[in-house]
């Protein structure tokens, strides 16, 4: 989440004449993540996040988030329900920007998750693999291999300010995964973001999953790669193995991994840090003037694809394979 777009008060009041919600008690910005711009609205009916679709996100994706939250809360997975206004259109436009609001989740997320999170995350994870399977709407995933190879000569001119050589790694690596990408392993829906910031606790026990912009159909093991990347390092960059077996152990109780997907993990999780490395390598050298927003730090994940480059085997992971 962040802020790009500014509303003001007069935007925003008349906007809210399609909407039940009562009058704004109170209207805030919301600094954290890089993608869209986010305010957490305060009306007489309650909490709600209010989202302006910016970036990387294409209007005509629209209908199948929205699509996809409604059709996961009816089976059983706790995530943000668009509002529908008055003529019944979850979607809007605000100050020259499609629009949403949706309903406010209670939790927090975890900046230093531990194990039996990553049990519980696993097993989310796992659960809405399921829940989508019955989804009709189809969407492509845009950061998928395709994609990072239209993102890598937006971040190479340039990512050798970041670290030398970086460019050239960037390049070579793009390069190996697509060699090397597996083809054959079951997909379906995945939600591609589950970082911690999207995943809300109350305690130990996992409350929802928020976020749902980058959800898509792709490789079911490549959506746990990237958890693998986003829960499984501690803050100095060292891989935890008890968080990597818990994740798995997770989602194993939910939906077994086939041989060929736990086989295939070093790799996915190589271009899964791949893909995180572009993204954040191009925002943190384009941070657009006036935006609240701060650009997560690119060499985290140059660290942690380095880590991964060296896994042959996913018994590294705290897998038998």
């Amino acid at each position: 989440m962040a802020v790009y777009t500014q509303v003001d008060e007069e935007e925003l009041e008349k906007f809210l004449l399609g909407y039940d919600l009562g009058s704004v008690m109170s209207f805030k910005g919301i600094a954290e993540g890089v993608e869209n711009t986010n305010y957490l609205l305060h009306t007489e009916r309650g909490y709600y996040i209010l989202t302006l679709y910016e970036k990387r996100v294409v209007a005509a994706d629209l209908p199948f988030f929205i699509g996809l939250m409604e059709h996961l809360a009816t089976r059983g997975i706790n995530c943000p329900q668009p509002v529908k206004n008055r003529k019944g259109n979850a979607l809007g436009e605000l100050a020259g920007r499609p629009a949403m609001i949706v309903t406010f989740l209670e939790g927090v997320w975890l900046r230093r998750p531990n194990v039996q999170h990553c049990t519980a995350l696993g097993r989310a994870m796992a659960e809405l693999h399921q829940a989508g399977a019955s989804f009709k709407l189809h969407r492509d995933n845009a950061l998928g291999l395709a994609g990072w190879k239209k993102l890598a000569p937006l971040a190479t001119p340039r990512a050798d300010e970041l670290a030398p050589g970086l460019a050239k790694l960037i390049l070579d690596e793009l390069a190996h995964v697509e060699r090397n990408w597996p083809r054959a392993l079951l997909a379906g829906v995945i939600h591609a973001d589950l970082f911690p910031d999207n995943v809300f606790f109350l305690g130990e026990k996992l409350s929802g999953l928020i976020d749902f912009y980058f959800a898509c159909n792709d490789l079911f093991a490549y959506d746990i790669a990237i958890c693998l990347n986003s829960w499984c390092f501690e803050i100095d960059g060292s891989f935890n193995v008890t968080k990597s077996r818990a994740l798995f152990a997770g989602y194993n109780s939910v939906r077994k991994l086939e041989q060929s997907e736990v086989e295939a993990l070093p790799l996915l999780a190589r271009g899964a840090a791949l893909r995180i490395l572009l993204t954040r390598t191009i925002d943190w050298l384009n941070v657009p003037p006036g935006a609240m927003v701060r650009p997560k730090d690119p060499l985290e994940y140059l660290k942690k694809l380095r880590f991964h480059r060296r896994i042959d085997h996913a018994r590294d992971y705290g897998l038998a394979a």
